[in-house]
């Protein structure tokens, strides 16, 4: 369920090695790639949650207590609709006293894995594995439990959330994972993003070669879609830090590698095809192998954060299942220069101990429509945690 990729750049600046655990810059290719932007201020404990280590300035608290929260669909009332994929679940979360911890609804059940979820002309659209559904929202902003379903796709085998976003098209985009680490689909859905009409119509394979995009986010300056890309596991001689993880902009019919190709357009070795690895595009970013890259959101609403980052982006990595020395389980922010993603830095860290034991895993982040600060789900310690200015 996670990726590598080749050529990676990793360094390690003085700020960061003042925070306890695991803080990292990477920079994507070619090197360097920082340019004239400063790394971010030293992380400092959280007042509130001093495990964690945050901006200075900022703060970090548990929102809501939740059963394995996977995604967050931030609402313009401040409230939030999440899903629980382990129990089939999609939960809505008010805070109608504003005392900063959440009152919970449950909104559907019955689902079949709901991961991605999206709001268009009323209606809760969500991502099953197997089927976008959706049902409409009622003047009390829940659903009304009639679901209709729309369109289908594969979800035997591996990679089986779906993640979903309506395009600056109006179309629905839905990423489609692989079934496996490495392999020739069957399936021509597999290990795509494909794009359908609102209403699960004229469905097609918008871009493929993406082994597992879980990460979905419109840019607003430029209306493209960015995915995160999970690259494949076992890639010898160095399987703990290779291939690295990716940021993608997708193009339509675009061909982004797997599973012949990996990094910079490099042949996997069991296909060795040169040929074809040349046909395809390589990712916008690269990033440390193993990490997991999962939920992501540009900072255009994040009002509680300088304006100079409000064109950057967000993104939460799980962390790695097979390295030796576990990295990941943190939130990093993505600077964006002239329209491309440009280089990674930490942004929340401390669910990864310095011993490499978790207490939580970072599965997405979004921002609060209506106060502008930072939502993280973390569903290995089955929170919500919200970060604001003090």
């Amino acid at each position: 369920m996670k990726c590598l990729r080749a050529v990676f750049v990793y360094s390690v600046t003085p700020w960061c090695a003042l925070a306890m655990l695991a803080c990292g810059t990477g920079e994507a290719a070619p090197p360097p790639v920082l340019g004239d932007q400063a790394p971010a201020e030293v992380l400092v404990p959280s007042p509130s949650t001093p495990d964690l280590l945050v901006p200075p300035g900022y703060d970090i608290r548990k929102f809501a207590t939740l059963d394995g929260p996977r995604v967050i669909l931030p609402m313009p009332d401040g409230s939030m609709f999440v899903s629980l994929t382990g129990t089939d679940e999609v939960v809505k979360l008010t805070d109608a006293n504003g005392d900063g911890v959440a009152e919970m609804t449950p909104a559907l059940r019955n689902l079949d894995s709901p991961h991605g979820m999206g709001l268009r002309d009323g209606y809760l659209y969500i991502a099953n594995t197997g089927a976008v559904v959706r049902t409409k929202l009622g003047v009390d902003g829940l659903p009304d439990r009639r679901v209709e379903r729309l369109a289908t796709y594969s979800n035997a085998g591996g990679h089986f959330t779906r993640s979903i976003l309506f395009g600056a098209d109006g179309g629905m985009y839905v990423s489609i994972g692989s079934s496996c680490n490495l392999c020739v689909e069957s399936s021509p859905d597999r290990a795509t993003v494909m794009r359908f009409d609102a209403d699960g119509r004229n469905g097609r394979v918008l871009a493929r070669g993406l082994r597992n995009a879980v990460g979905m986010a419109l840019n607003p300056e430029t209306g493209e879609i960015w995915v995160s890309q999970h690259e494949r596991d076992n890639l010898k001689p160095d399987h703990q830090n290779l291939p690295p993880e990716e940021i993608n902009i997708l193009r339509d019919g675009g061909d982004y590698g797997w599973p012949h190709c990996h990094s910079d357009r490099v042949p996997n070795p069991e296909f060795n095809d040169q040929k074809r690895c040349d046909t395809t595009i390589p990712p916008a970013l690269k990033m440390q192998a193993h990490s997991a890259p999962l939920g992501m959101t540009f900072l255009t609403n994040a009002t509680q954060v300088p304006t100079e980052w409000r064109g950057d982006l967000l993104l939460a990595f799980h962390g790695s299942w097979n390295r030796d020395n576990p990295t990941g389980a943190k939130v990093v922010r993505i600077r964006v220069k002239d329209r491309r993603p440009a280089s990674y830095e930490d942004f929340v860290v401390g669910w990864q101990r310095a011993d490499g034991r978790r207490w939580g895993r970072p599965a997405d982040v979004q921002v609060s429509l209506k106060d502008g600060s930072v939502l993280i789900a973390d569903d290995a310690g089955d929170a919500i945690w919200r970060l604001f200015k003090r």
